[in-house]
């Protein structure tokens, strides 16, 4: 699958997850439960690497347990839970390459992998805290048009010298400007928030990119879901570090 299949993956996640933030707590679960199962299923594909039905599990369970507690934790712990799925997914994948054995092909490469893998379907509970934080409401919003201009750039097929830093500043403006449309929130948080959302993007844009290998299904799936769910835990802490 080509770029634009990434995109419109991630593109379609950042809509499902602000309408559903807009809708009920219960239906932005049901979207965090399903990216963190999308994430466990297409991690070990876009990697490559062996015993991908045991490390969908190891990596999507944590997210979804991370998305189930921030969701019905009291404020402000609303990701206190969420570094304990991490760790408990982290282990189960290095007990899993102990059962695996000595010798097993690609070893190193999935146990650093899976663990990457575990870290971003767990951090896709930050967009759930960033819906419930009491902080700068539409940062949610705020968040995800940045996303999606970043997304949108990456699929323009120039080299990356180019495309990197017109994504990186295109969220960039779009943060403040969808902080001024949507809300109160200051232009410069609004960039920052922008800026580091475009910058996480464009990196993921780079490992597509030194892959080479054409992605299936469900590879296009963990790359367009990955870095989408990753940048819901950078906005939720700049809102409650730098904003509120």
């Amino acid at each position: 699958m080509k770029f634009w299949s990434i995109g419109a993956i991630g593109l379609a996640a950042l809509a499902a997850i602000v309408g559903a933030s807009y809708s009920s707590p219960e239906a932005l679960l049901a979207v965090m439960v399903l990216a963190a199962a999308g994430v466990g299923i297409g991690w070990p594909h876009f990697l490559g690497i062996p015993a991908k039905k045991t490390l969908a599990v190891l990596i999507g369970l944590p997210g979804i347990g991370a998305a189930i507690t921030a969701t019905y934790l009291p404020a402000p712990g609303f990701l206190d839970w969420t570094p304990a799925f991490m760790a408990a997914g982290v282990m189960a994948v290095f007990v899993m390459q102990l059962i695996r054995g000595t010798g097993q092909a690609q070893r190193l490469e999935s146990t650093l992998g899976s663990c990457a893998g575990v870290l971003l379907s767990g951090l896709g509970a930050g967009w759930i805290a960033c819906s419930r934080f009491v902080g700068v409401q539409e940062m949610v919003l705020v968040a995800a048009i940045s996303a999606a201009i970043a997304l949108l750039a990456g699929l323009i097929r120039w080299p990356d010298r180019i495309v990197a830093p017109l994504g990186v500043v295109g969220a960039g403006l779009a943060g403040p400007l969808a902080g001024l449309v949507f809300s109160d929130i200051a232009v410069i948080p609004a960039a920052i928030v922008g800026v580091v959302v475009g910058a996480v993007l464009m990196s993921f844009r780079r490992l597509v990119i030194l892959r080479g290998a054409p992605l299936g299904f469900a590879a296009a799936l963990g790359m367009g879901l990955g870095p989408v769910s990753a940048v819901g835990s950078l906005a939720y802490f700049i809102d409650k570090l730098l904003i509120y």
